[in-house]
């Protein structure tokens, strides 16, 4: 899909309606959920919109799952569903229909209840990765990537990526499965452009850690960025903390760095338009600091 302009700048956000029982409800669900940003941004986002609504972070470990859902749907003020590791690809199922986008990766991270109640998927991790890029200034055109990570969010980005006219992807990851199974859906859409290898390449424009990798201290790096060209750009999806232990090794090799917030904050107005909600400017990604995000 074409990259769309960078929101404009918005004010405080204001304070919402105090939650009633006419409060419509929305929940967010991964396994671990500590770190997940989308209740500051949303939250937000719906006082803004004059929206009666709350988002709140669930915990659905990942053997309950099905458990959780099913419980979620059967609420009838619940409008919608946002979802982050490690459940993006398990929460097709739960969708009565999928976007084009989300059918091709196999992969959903927001559902909505449509009015006949049958709920609709989409993917929007993708979309969100490739505006946070080119509102930075770096932009996929003819670019070569390394991506680390084929599961959801690897999926949604390299599609993204090739989308916009990415020259190639490699993809690793340890799970072979996940590896053929990404090589299956993009190769035939986008043949010789996407490949796989034990490690990322070092002549590479851009890598990507779309890995949990780097969400808790103790976590190895995704891959080592050491061999990677002076000019390449390290990017990563984990937004906690702002600064991951691969941006930091980067950082200290004088590579460029991306962090992960601006996947999620470029996503505002397409989760906006998604869960149809009134028009008005969104939180942009230079608030984040002000929304407690730089934790």
């Amino acid at each position: 899909m074409p990259l769309l302009p960078s929101a404009p700048t918005a004010g405080p956000p204001t304070a919402g309606p105090p939650i009633s029982g006419r409060t419509r409800l929305y929940a967010v669900l991964g396994d671990p959920i500590a770190q997940a940003k989308a209740p500051a941004l949303l939250n937000p986002l719906f006082a803004a919109s004059g929206v009666d609504a709350v988002l709140v972070p669930v915990h659905a470990p990942a053997d309950r799952l099905d458990e959780v859902v099913r419980g979620l749907k059967a609420v009838a003020n619940l409008d919608g569903l946002l979802v982050t590791v490690p459940h993006k690809l398990a929460m097709c199922e739960h969708a009565d229909e999928l976007s084009e986008a989300a059918a091709l990766l196999g992969s959903t991270n927001a559902l909505r209840r449509e009015p006949d109640g049958r709920w609709y998927g989409d993917n929007f991790d993708g979309a969100g990765f490739v505006r946070g890029l080119a509102a930075a200034g770096h932009h996929p055109a003819g670019v070569r990537v390394a991506l680390a990570g084929a599961g959801g969010a690897g999926l949604a980005i390299a599609a993204a990526l090739l989308t916009e006219g990415a020259a190639a992807l490699t993809v690793t990851d340890p799970d072979r499965d996940r590896v053929d199974a990404l090589l299956n859906r993009l190769g035939t859409r986008w043949p010789g452009r996407v490949t796989a290898a034990p490690h990322p390449p070092s002549d590479i424009d851009l890598a990507v850690n779309a890995t949990p990798l780097g969400l808790t201290p103790t976590d190895p790096l995704p891959f080592d960025p050491t061999p990677l060209a002076p000019g390449a750009l390290v990017a990563d999806i984990i937004m906690t903390p702002a600064e991951t232990p691969l941006l930091r090794t980067a950082a200290a090799l004088g590579l460029a760095t991306h962090p992960g917030i601006h996947m999620l904050t470029e996503q505002l107005p397409l989760y906006r338009s998604f869960f149809r909600l009134p028009e008005q400017s969104p939180v942009h990604p230079e608030r984040a600091d002000q929304a407690g995000l730089a934790d």
